[in-house]
This record gives C-alpha cells, sequence and structure tokens, in this order.
C-alpha cells in the first residue's frame, strides 16, 4: 500500500517547522528582552534627569543664599558703621550746647559726607540686586556698557555682536544680562584669555546666544562643574533654554544657549 504525499512530505516539514517555532520563540524572548532593557534605561534617564534637576534647584538655593548673605555682609560691615557714626555725630551734636558755630558747620559737613557715604553704599547695593540701566537702555546697551566696563578694567579685547533684538521679556534680560556677567568672570578668573566674541542673533521665536574666549579651556578631566558653571545652567533651566558648554577645538572655552522666547 502506497503512503500519502503529505505522510511523505511530513518527516521534511517536521523539523523546517520545528526551526521556524525555535526562531519564532526566540524573536519572541529577545523582542521582550529588549523592551526590558528600554524601559530600564528610561527609568534610568528619568532618574538622571530627576537628580539633575534636583542639583539644579539646590545650587539655585545655593547661590541665593550666597547672595542674601554677601548683600547682609555688605550691609553689616560697611553701611552699618557709617550709619552709627553719622547717628552718634547727630547725638553730639544734639547734645552739645558750648559748640562755636565754626565747630558746629564742620560737625554739620562730618554727617553729610557720611551720609553721602550711606548713599553711595546703598547704591552699589542695590546695582547689584537690580541693574537699572538694564530697564532703561535695555539688554543690547547694558551688556555693552558691561562687556566695556571689564575690557577696561582687564585689558581684553571683547567683541559683542548683538542684531536688533526686539523687545523680550525680563527675565529673558536679566537672564542673559547675570549669564554674560558670570561667563566674562569666569574668562578672567581662570581662562587666561585675551579676547572674548560674544554674539545674539534672534531667530524666529529663539534667541541664540553664543559666547567664545580664546583661554585655556576647561580641565581635560574635569567633571565637577563650578559654582559659576552650576549658575549659568539653573540660569539656563529657569528660561526653558538650552545649554551646551565646553572647549574649542583649537584654543578656549565656548558656551551656545538657545532660548526660546515665549519662556
Amino acid at each position: 500500500m502506497e503512503s500519502s504525499p503529505e505522510l511523505n512530505l511530513l518527516p521534511i516539514l517536521l523539523p523546517f517547522a520545528s526551526i521556524v517555532f525555535i526562531i519564532a520563540v526566540g524573536v519572541i524572548l529577545l523582542n521582550q528582552q529588549f523592551r526590558k532593557n528600554l524601559h530600564r534605561q528610561q527609568l534610568a534617564n528619568e532618574e538622571l534627569k530627576t537628580l539633575h534637576q534636583q542639583e539644579l534647584l539646590r545650587t539655585t538655593i545655593q547661590v541665593q543664599e550666597d547672595e542674601r548673605k554677601r548683600i547682609a555682609q555688605d550691609l553689616h560691615d560697611e553701611l552699618g558703621p557709617v550709619l552709627s557714626i553719622s547717628r552718634m555725630q547727630l547725638l553730639l551734636l544734639e547734645q552739645s550746647k558750648e559748640d562755636t558755630p565754626k565747630q558746629r558747620d564742620k560737625n554739620l559737613r562730618q554727617i553729610r559726607q557720611f551720609t553721602e557715604q550711606a548713599l553711595a553704599i546703598t547704591r552699589r547695593v542695590s546695582h547689584q540686586l537690580m541693574p537699572v540701566h538694564l530697564a532703561s537702555l535695555g539688554l543690547k546697551k547694558s551688556l555693552e556698557a558691561l562687556t566695556e566696563q571689564a575690557a577696561q578694567a582687564t585689558q581684553m579685547f571683547i567683541h559683542l555682536k548683538a542684531d536688533e533684538l526686539g523687545e523680550l521679556s525680563w527675565p529673558i534680560s536679566l537672564g542673559l544680562y547675570r549669564i554674560s556677567a558670570e561667563l566674562i568672570n569666569n574668562t578672567i578668573k581662570h581662562a587666561k584669555a585675551n579676547t572674548v566674541k560674544i554674539t545674539i542673533v534672534r531667530k524666529n521665536d529663539e534667541l541664540i546666544y553664543d559666547y567664545t574666549d580664546n583661554g585655556k579651556g576647561l580641565p581635560p578631566k574635569a567633571t565637577v562643574k563650578g559654582l559659576g558653571l552650576k549658575n549659568i545652567e539653573g540660569r539656563v533651566n529657569a528660561l526653558k533654554a538650552t545649554l551646551d558648554f565646553g572647549n574649542n577645538k583649537q584654543k578656549g572655552f565656548y558656551a551656545h544657549i538657545s532660548i526660546p522666547i515665549t519662556a
């Protein structure tokens, strides 16, 4: 009795079907493993992002606290003694009945001098808190004044190029002004550079800020950011902007910031 063709093909199809089944099971297992690895990676990325945000928050709070301590120290060490001496001079003037007109005029001049000194200290502290020229002159003029002052004090060449920036919100103007001051300060303190270039361009709904110097750049194995860079990161994060920084291919340091205008 002859076997049917289907029965003759069975020994051939069974191994082939087994191989296909094993491959299918392997693909399913690999896909499941890939999804697990992807999920673990996403969790790790989210954890890193959360840790980074917490670090930025801690840095921002620390910077604010340091600024408060510095202002309190300035007020206590500089303004406090001036006001105390002025008060003492006024008490002496009030209690003295035998002073000649000449002596009384001298005491009044001293009180006026101390009062003017107190006003100068108050103006300096208030300007550090809120650069008044920024509100009246705008970002471009304020940066021109800042870079000119830094160039004169350090003999560096600072080139500022800012197109017509249009109307910017106060947080963006103040943030970029503070960032520029921090970057210039870092260059002066650490970079040993003689040239700085700052470029600000407005492109549609973004403000592109580029900063470069020709100094020695960041250390090759720098793993810990200084307080200056952390402060800049905190300000960039507050503007919902993006920051890229590092060493130029040739020489020096660069920082590239992209700020959404609607931030």
